[in-house]
């Protein structure tokens, strides 16, 4: 199916897409300060930026757009049919790069927790993922090899 719009009109609605202070994030920043967890947003000295960081938990919080990040067998991640090639390679890269942040951050002694947007629709259960996050026992760092 050819897209609806314009390629310029596209190639607009994709650069307002923001990468900070998304909706998504915004819910789970409400949640965060509903469970009276303490966090920092975009902390850029850590690997991948994560969007939250719990420090005192040692806990960081990826809030991943499904369509962005390529979320598994989600019906939000379908790649448009134009320029499928080029999406494809978009996705993977920002794949590749999520996988590398959270091995770097696990081998730094955090907990990485990736909430979806889907997963969003229930509050309820992104809760308790956070919970059960928080209540885990600290990692080990690993010494630098």
């Amino acid at each position: 199916m050819a897209d609806v719009y314009s390629p310029e009109k596209r190639s607009s609605i994709m650069r307002a897409v923001r990468s900070t202070g998304t909706g998504p994030e915004k819910t789970v920043r409400r949640l965060l300060l509903g469970l009276h967890l303490h966090f920092r947003s975009q902390v850029r000295d850590l690997p991948g930026t994560p969007d939250l960081v719990l420090s005192d938990r040692h806990v960081v919080v990826f809030v991943h757009g499904c369509f962005w990040h390529g979320h598994a067998n989600c019906r939000r991640a379908l790649l448009p049919t134009t320029r499928r090639g080029f999406w494809t390679r978009k996705v993977a890269s920002n794949q590749r790069r999520d996988r590398a942040a959270a091995r770097r951050l696990r081998g730094h002694g955090y907990r990485v927790l990736t909430i979806w947007t889907c997963q969003l629709q229930d509050a309820s259960k992104v809760t308790r993922r956070i919970l059960a996050a928080v209540k885990s026992p600290l990692l080990k760092a690993r010494a630098p090899a």
